[in-house]
């Protein structure tokens, strides 16, 4: 199913918007302390919603510390995890991407900072820009109690720091699956780059990840 690019030529929501116009604060709050890995850790991972699965995966896979990046889907059953029964909205899916990164180089706390300046926007309630339904929810599935800890109170720093003008809505629960989604969805971004719909909303997130946080972006 393609994207619905109705009026997208003509009408590009605010939030995309301000990623084309480098409206992102520079002292993004960072995020509350993690806790340290393992000595020697080098695998860990994160599972996240937020929009479009292609444009969260071409944000991710240009952070430094990420090793592997995989779109899916996460919140519904395995049976159902499929694209065309997903986009129904009535699977409890969302569009998720699993991120695999290295926890000496980069945090979960500072994955959650890209997240939420920079790979979608947390205060659309089942909605990123024209894609609307609970399947395009923002939403953090936590792996363990560190994970939860970081992402609530990080949610909570955000929200009491006015930092967006309306209230974050991403919900914060426990990780129960997550199914990869079909060959061709992996890495789409990379291959379709002139698609109207990345360039509009996706190509801007990776223009501003490279902007914002130079030092944390990779080529």
């Amino acid at each position: 199913m393609k994207r619905n690019l109705l009026v997208r030529s003509v009408l590009i929501p605010a939030f995309a918007l301000s990623l084309m116009g480098a409206t992102i604060p520079a002292a993004f709050p960072d995020p509350p302390a993690d806790q340290q890995p393992q000595s020697g850790a080098k695998k860990a991972t994160a599972v996240l919603a937020g929009g479009c699965f292609w444009g969260m995966q071409g944000v991710f896979e240009h952070v430094k510390g990420v090793t592997d990046t995989t779109v899916g889907y996460s919140g519904g059953e395995k049976k159902t995890a499929e694209y065309e029964t997903v986009s129904g909205g009535k699977t409890g899916h969302a569009e998720s991407i699993q991120i695999v990164y290295d926890p000496s180089v980069i945090t979960f706390g500072q994955i959650l900072k890209i997240y939420f300046s920079i790979a979608h926007d947390p205060t659309t309630l089942n909605r990123q820009h024209n894609d609307i339904g609970t399947q395009y929810r923002s939403e953090i599935f936590y792996a363990d109690d560190d994970q939860k800890a970081v992402a609530e109170k990080y949610i909570q720093q955000l929200n009491d720091a006015h930092v967006f003008h309306s209230k974050i809505v991403t919900k914060v629960e426990p990780l129960k699956g997550f199914y990869a989604a079909e060959a061709h969805h992996q890495h789409y971004l990379d291959s379709h780059t002139d698609e109207t719909y990345i360039q509009y909303f996706d190509l801007p997130m990776i223009a501003q990840l490279k902007k914002v946080y130079p030092d944390m972006y990779k080529k």
